[in-house]
């Protein structure tokens, strides 16, 4: 699976909107410099955003937009969703009633594959905006933990790795 430039360019800009807001409004221009961003291409993003009601905009001198929800109110999938970028990874358009083959059947690893954009679209409705402000995101799935320590290989422990 891939996330396009439109999926990755609207996180990073709502992150920063998130931490630097304040609750203050923020312009675009202050996002496209900090993010290296193109302000054109942020004004279609935050178009598609305040459509969804992720963010609010304030007009006039000292405007610019805020978060409609909050840092913890909005997650990752929402902000990619809003700017209609699709969380799957297959080849298949969702619903159809045909597959992906060329003889229009679902290929050998087609559920494979679906399952696997679920799981990244429940990790991405568990995480905030907040969460990637707070950097709380390593070991989030459980496979990693930021408190253990990696164990020297013994024979010990290699034995008793081959038990189990």
């Amino acid at each position: 699976m891939r996330l396009s430039t439109k999926g990755r360019y609207a996180v990073m800009a709502m992150v920063d909107l998130a931490k630097h807001g304040s609750g203050e409004p923020i312009s675009l221009a202050e996002i496209a410099e900090r993010q290296e961003i193109s302000l054109s291409y942020l004004e279609q993003l935050f178009a598609k955003l305040r459509a969804a009601s992720l963010v609010k905009s304030v007009r006039g001198p000292g405007g610019g937009y805020l978060l409609a929800r909050g840092a913890d109110g909005t997650r990752v999938s929402d902000v990619i969703l809003a700017v209609d970028e699709p969380i799957r990874a297959t080849r298949c358009t969702p619903g159809a009633p045909t597959g992906c083959s060329g003889n229009k059947s679902r290929c050998l690893t087609h559920d494979l594959w679906e399952e696997l954009g679920n799981q990244i679209h429940l990790y991405l409705s568990s995480v905030t905006l907040a969460d990637v402000c707070a950097q709380r995101l390593l070991g989030r799935s459980g496979a990693l933990h930021c408190d253990a320590q990696p164990q020297p290989l013994t024979h010990e422990t290699e034995d008793a790795a081959v038990a189990q």
